[in-house]
């Protein structure tokens, strides 16, 4: 049994902070007392400010609300470093969050005892982070909003704008997941409208906003959003698509291009197929670079002059190498 209150009161605020919602039993397990004393330190969290709401009945639960105000979070060493380095390299695929971020950073910061701003600080001085790349960046405020939507399963609404299209049209969805692909962001929810499973790119979509309508949680066919999202990148129709054969196994071709799964096909234990895709054909061209010289492409005639213009390309890059090291002084 925990019989120091002070540590006990911490380590309950600790599991509360990790799960949307503990029953009265499970609480009183955790902590080695009895249910009784559960209720007494939630009445004590509340006295605190933390505002833990509870349900009644035989399965009466608990879980940590939002509040008017911010009370202390309570984070081990491991999390509040973890913490720290997310803010420092919260850029990628998110607009306007560089300072919002560095607020917080400074703020967490300033709390921490010594010998995590040593570690921090020693984490930061050998880490370079990569600048992000230049493809649309999704609005925090819409991943807030989808975010909690998700959480809470209500309903939302935005405006969503399809690929190719000129005006955006109204939409009506039970959001799942949010799933993060390089600089994207995707929403993967069920559309009402449609009566069926969706995925959306945040970066198209404007005005979300909760109905305070909330459902049960909706099966996800397959039950991993991500491979959802991958499958869906994967089937999107592109201008140009093409096949090609590599002589090495699946693992190994996914492992050194990144290729989607549902891309990769294994015609044995040594040989595999990759379908690529691309609105522009030098990027079908560009693609196949990555699946080295040993690859066999298949697809329509009209790629090749882009392959040929990609080949010479590299062929002027090699040359004018060659003829800068010509230029060199003899030494």
């Amino acid at each position: 049994m925990t019989q120091d209150m002070p540590a006990r009161m911490l380590r309950l605020l600790s599991l509360l902070q990790t799960r949307r919602e503990w029953s009265g039993a499970e609480l009183a397990t955790r902590l080695g007392v009895t249910g009784r004393t559960v209720r007494r330190d939630i009445d004590r969290l509340r006295e605190l400010g933390y505002p833990v709401e509870g349900t009644t009945g035989h399965a009466g639960g608990y879980r940590l609300a939002a509040g008017t105000d911010l009370p202390p979070l309570l984070l081990d060493d491991e999390e509040a470093i973890a913490a720290a380095v997310a803010l420092r390299t919260a850029t990628s695929g998110v607009t306007g969050i560089e300072d919002t971020a560095l607020r917080a950073l400074t703020k967490l910061e300033q709390v921490f005892p010594a010998r995590l701003r040593h570690r921090v600080a020693a984490l930061q001085a050998v880490t370079v982070p990569l600048a992000p790349g230049g493809g649309p960046r999704a609005d925090p405020a819409a991943l807030a909003t989808l975010a909690a939507a998700c959480r809470d399963h209500e309903i939302v609404t935005f405006d969503h704008r399809a690929k190719h299209a000129t005006d955006a049209t109204a939409r009506r969805v039970e959001p799942h997941a949010l799933v993060a692909a390089g600089s994207r962001w995707y929403l993967v929810a069920y559309d009402l409208g449609k009566d069926a499973w969706r995925t959306f790119r945040v970066d198209r979509l404007s005005a979300p906003a909760p109905t305070g309508h909330r459902v049960p949680a909706r099966e996800l066919p397959g039950g991993d959003p991500a491979a959802h999202v991958a499958a869906t990148i994967a089937a999107a129709p592109a201008r140009y698509t093409a096949r090609a054969t590599v002589p090495e196994p699946a693992e190994t071709v996914r492992a050194r291009t990144g290729a989607l799964p549902d891309r990769l096909h294994a015609l044995d234990a040594h040989t595999t197929t990759v379908d690529l895709s691309a609105d522009d054909p030098l990027h079908i061209a560009a693609q196949l670079l990555t699946l080295g010289p040993t690859a066999t492409l298949h697809g329509p005639s009209e790629l090749a002059p882009h392959i040929e213009e990609l080949g010479r390309q590299l062929l002027r890059a090699a040359r004018a190498l060659s003829a800068a090291d010509d230029k060199q002084p003899d030494r």
